[in-house]
Parts: structure tokens; sequence; C-alpha cells
């Protein structure tokens, strides 16, 4: 997995609530086990007409959000189903992070797993980051490291991570790398069983 310092991106704003995992990536294209290749089918329903032609109204499609790293959304984002393919979609997309009021919890911790930083704001700063990305060149910069959000011109917003948790995206680990930092003192352990 690639690290989490500090990350200075784009920002697209999805100013709409109870975003689900059905509609972050739908059922029918959860067939592969494969991390990669969810990116073009993710918000596929909201993203693309009945034809399969791209709907120039959804916020993603507009040329302002093209390369956004940094997605706003509104509350309970992620509910429903716990499939682990959501933040899979999410960060083959492009984004490294999302910053909402709150999350659903099997989502938010299915993001941490793969590297994908889910941030926790206040409404009010949410409702200010959705206003500011409707402009084209509009940036956050996220410190993983300082566990805050700021621009350019003088917002800042803190956000809490669980720090073992901060301590693994830091890194860029999972729990397998994580096991392997302790493989010296297994295979001590197992030459002194054998």
């Amino acid at each position: 997995m690639e690290p989490f310092v500090v990350h200075k991106g784009k920002v697209a704003g999805l100013d709409r609530a109870n975003i689900d995992t059905d509609q972050i990536i739908p059922k029918q294209f959860l067939k592969r086990i494969e991390r990669t290749g969810f990116g073009q089918f993710l918000f596929y329903d909201w993203r693309y007409l009945s034809d399969g032609t791209p709907n120039p109204h959804f916020e993603l499609n507009r040329p302002e959000n093209e390369g956004a790293t940094i997605l706003v959304a509104n509350e309970n984002f992620g509910c429903g189903s716990s499939r682990e393919h959501a933040p899979w979609a999410l960060a083959d997309y492009g984004f490294r992070a999302i910053i909402a009021p709150s999350f659903a919890d099997i989502f938010y911790n299915n993001c941490l797993k793969n590297s994908l930083l889910p941030i926790k704001l206040p409404k009010e700063d949410v409702a200010y980051l959705l206003k500011q990305a409707e402009r084209a060149d509009y940036e956050l910069t996220i410190s993983l490291e300082q566990q805050v959000v700021f621009d350019d011109e003088g917002f800042t917003s803190s956000f809490d991570i669980d720090p073992y948790r901060k301590q693994l995206l830091l890194k860029g680990w999972d729990e397998i790398d994580l096991t392997f930092v302790y493989e010296p003192y297994i295979i001590a352990y197992e030459k002194k069983r054998s």
C-alpha cells in the first residue's frame, strides 16, 4: 500500500447523504477478486445514462472535477452492505481521501485497511468544503501526521483517527505488512520449537 503522510489534491463535491455501497459500486461489477479495475464502475448508475453515455449532470463527470483526489460528501457515506469493493473502487478511481460528517462503520474500517483515508469533519465544515468544491481549482491539503485538513485560503479543521490505524497508513502497511515486522521473532520462536 502507498503511505499516506501529506496529500494535496483537487476536491470534488458530492452533495448527497446516505450514499450506500450499492451506489458506490453496483452489484453487477463485483465478480472480480482483484483490488484493481473497479474505478471504471464507480457510481456507475449515476455516472452513466441508460444508453451507456456519460451523464453530463453527474458531479464527477464535470470537467472541473477531472483528476480530483479528495471527495467530499454528506453524512452516512458508505452505508449499506459491507462490500470491500467500495473502497477499492474509490481508490482505483484516484481518490486518496473521503471527507464527510459520518461514515458507516464497516465502510470506514474497510477504507482504512485499503489506504483510503476517511475523514470525519463537522457538518458546517463539510458544507463549506462542498461550496468551495464547486470551483474548478479548489484544493485541500491533508496532513495525517498532524491530523488536519486545510486550504490556502485560511480554512483549517482537525480530525480524529485511531492511533494504530494512523501508524499503518503513515507507513503504508496493512496487517500482513505489520506481521512481517515481527518475522525475525517468529523465525526465532519456530527454531526453538523445532
